[in-house]
């Protein structure tokens, strides 16, 4: 009965979504004030009815109703309590339900704290909305229904996929989706502007708060993932180029592009035409990306889906989606134009620059994701596009553009003299060089990319603090006037310049790993020592042990460094009986200065275990980079001037009210 209530809601929500997406948008252009308030109770409507139906999934899951085909292809009487609810969206049909409470989430979010928005905008918006919820609906009923019932159940479930069962990979999908989905607010407010046919400074101030909310879940969502495969695969990597994981990252850099557009908007009233295009594409490459990993056109570790019925029916969505609002973009783009003018040297110009590389950015890891599939599609050839193409082709413009970050952030607006704008980063671009230099000349050989790398994130994170230096006045203040003026910044000043530095944190640890990691395999018998670096290990003993739902090898080995004790490592090798798949556990001593990481491989004949251990340096700087970065965007999401209206919207909007 729990299933059948969760069914009926999504039905219900499809026909709300299907009246959402047209009676507001007629009030609008009617001016009919009812017909426009419809819109905030059909999205709160939607989000109570698909919350509702993931709640009866999920309480199907708990209680291991294997009468419910999708309980019984993902679950296991046996499996922990934790894997049991994260497995309501560790599979294809869970995943969409909860991809589409997140969607109708972010529009009952506008219909609350959307009260400053004009009357219009706000139908506009919520109906946009409302299409891509009532199509993603379409696509779960007619496709990919969750609760369809076995006519003869199971006595026991086939369980979850074992790369599954991890607490990383169990909070992974909501945070990635909270920003692949919170792009759709981004894209609603695009297309309701080009419907309106205006965009101005208020319309800046809105579309960036959901943009940096989308942004910063994106950014926790995808390390995460990074620090899942790290730790659980057992390769030892923290990104592999995989065709999923570009599907995330492209979203992000267009995203990280629209975020810095939409300030040009909202300070000068200019770019409007661009910024509409990123905040479409933003969106666009989400769509991409739930089209790559749902169609079957790539296998991955990630993929949730390979039915290729299912492939047309997100295409066709994103089809009509992507190409309706370039349409209505091609028709409305020239109404947008703005008599702002700015020099070359100029903060305009910099976020300019920083947009070009993004996107261009953008457009390589596109290409080398999509070109293998489209290469096949023409020849029948299967070709692969690694690493070597992308970190040849895609790091040359992230090198450029935190080169260019911090001078473009202290620039003034409009017009710029450079030799008097940067005159204050001399002392950061000596020390940064100085910093570099020292490296390459305490390391061995001759290799740059740790020397550069150190010096790049010093000249961002010494670059991130000069931009609030400068913004309190440090050289012609005192230094009581500098701290109270530095309290009394906005949020979003100090937002910028911590998610700056987290870059800069992250750069350090991926020059650092890339260039001094240390590796070593081997077979190993008991009693085996072998040293890499100036580590020491002794291979102890392997034990059989059980765990809740699977079987392992657990090992135990001794490390020490220079004689001194650094701890007893114990990598697993699980078998899942169940699905009847190994998995490697690997054990990692961590610090902040590097990381010990040893996986145990296959045994031969219970004598000998192959045995892969790594030295890698400085490696958690790459995560302490992400959560800094999303620290950064989060400071910035709670500057007052968000929260608040622009006051000719406001005025518009009082002005409606009255004439109804």
């Amino acid at each position: 009965m729990i299933a059948e209530i969760g069914h009926l809601a999504v039905v219900l929500a499809f026909v709300i979504a299907c009246v959402q997406s047209v009676i507001p948008l007629i009030g609008a252009q009617k001016n009919w004030a009812g017909w426009m308030r419809l819109g905030d109770g059909a999205a709160m409507s939607q989000f109570i009815l698909i919350a509702i139906s993931f709640a009866a999934l999920t309480y199907s899951f708990v209680v291991s109703d294997f009468s419910l085909n999708l309980v019984a292809g993902n679950s296991h009487s046996a499996k922990p309590m934790l894997y049991k609810v994260t497995g309501v969206w560790g599979n294809h049909e869970g995943s969409m339900l909860l991809w589409i409470l997140i969607l109708v989430f972010y529009g009952a979010l506008v219909a609350l704290f959307g009260q400053n928005l004009p009357m219009a905008l706000k139908a506009r918006v919520l109906a946009v909305q409302s299409m891509i919820s009532a199509a993603f609906l379409a696509f779960l009923i007619f496709t990919s229904n969750p609760f369809l019932r076995l006519a003869n159940p199971p006595l026991d479930g086939a369980d979850l996929n074992p790369l599954l069962q991890d607490p990383g990979l169990a909070f992974h999908p909501p945070f990635l989706y909270l920003g692949y989905v919170g792009l759709s607010m981004s894209f609603s407010f695009a297309v309701a502007a080009l419907i309106e046919g205006r965009v101005d400074v208020a319309w800046a101030r809105w579309v960036r708060p959901w943009t940096l909310l989308a942004w910063v879940t994106l950014s926790i969502g995808i390390g995460l993932g990074s620090w899942w495969a790290y730790y659980e695969l057992g390769w030892g990597g923290w990104w592999f180029w995989d065709p999923v994981e570009n599907a995330s990252f492209m979203p992000w850099l267009i995203a990280a592009a629209l975020l810095h557009s939409a300030i040009v908007v909202e300070k000068r009233d200019a770019l409007k035409s661009w910024t509409i295009l990123l905040a479409i594409l933003a969106f666009s490459f989400s769509l991409i990306g739930t089209f790559i990993v749902r169609s079957g056109v790539i296998t991955s570790v990630h993929a949730f889906a390979n039915d290729p019925e299912r492939g047309v029916f997100i295409l066709a969505i994103l089809t009509v989606a992507i190409g309706g609002a370039l349409t209505l973009y091609a028709a409305r783009a020239g109404q947008m134009k703005t008599g702002a003018v700015f020099s070359f040297f100029s903060r305009e110009s910099g976020l300019v620059i920083n947009n070009l590389l993004l996107v261009v950015a953008t457009g390589v890891v596109f290409f080398g994701t999509i070109w293998p599939l489209l290469a096949e599609l023409i020849s029948g050839r299967k070709l692969s596009v690694g690493a070597p193409f992308f970190d040849a082709a895609f790091t040359p413009f992230m090198v450029v553009l935190c080169m260019l970050l911090p001078i473009g952030a202290i620039l003034p607006w409009k017009r710029a003299h450079v030799g008097k704008s940067i005159k204050h980063l001399r002392g950061a671009l000596a020390l940064s060089v100085a910093l570099g230099v020292l490296v390459w000349s305490l390391q061995t050989g001759g290799r740059m990319l740790a020397p550069f790398g150190l010096a790049l994130a010093a000249w961002l994170v010494m670059g991130a603090i000069l931009d609030l230096l400068i913004r309190a006045r440090y050289t012609t203040a005192s230094l009581p006037e500098v701290l109270r003026r530095l309290r009394n910044l906005p949020r979003s000043d100090w937002g910028k310049a911590v998610a700056h530095a987290g870059l800069g944190f992250m750069v350090f640890g991926i020059a650092a790993i890339t260039a001094w990691e240390q590796e070593d395999i081997r077979t190993a018998a008991i009693g085996d020592r072998y040293t890499l670096g100036q580590y020491e290990f002794v291979f102890n003993a392997v034990e059989n042990t059980k765990g809740p739902n699977y079987t392992a090898q657990v090992g135990s080995i001794s490390v020490s460094k220079n004689g001194n004790a650094v701890g007893v490592l114990t990598p697993e090798k699980r078998f899942y009986p169940v699905q009847r798949m190994p998995t490697t556990e690997a054990a990692i001593h961590s610090t902040l200065f590097r990381d010990v990481y040893i996986s145990l491989g296959e045994d031969r004949n219970g004598e000998v275990w192959a045995v892969h251990t790594y030295i890698k340096p400085f490696v958690a700087w790459i995560w302490i980079g992400c959560i800094v970065m999303a620290l950064g965007g989060a400071l910035s999401l709670t500057d007052r001037r968000y929260r608040v209206a622009a006051p000719t919207r406001a005025k518009s909007n009082a002005s409606l009210q009255a004439a109804e």
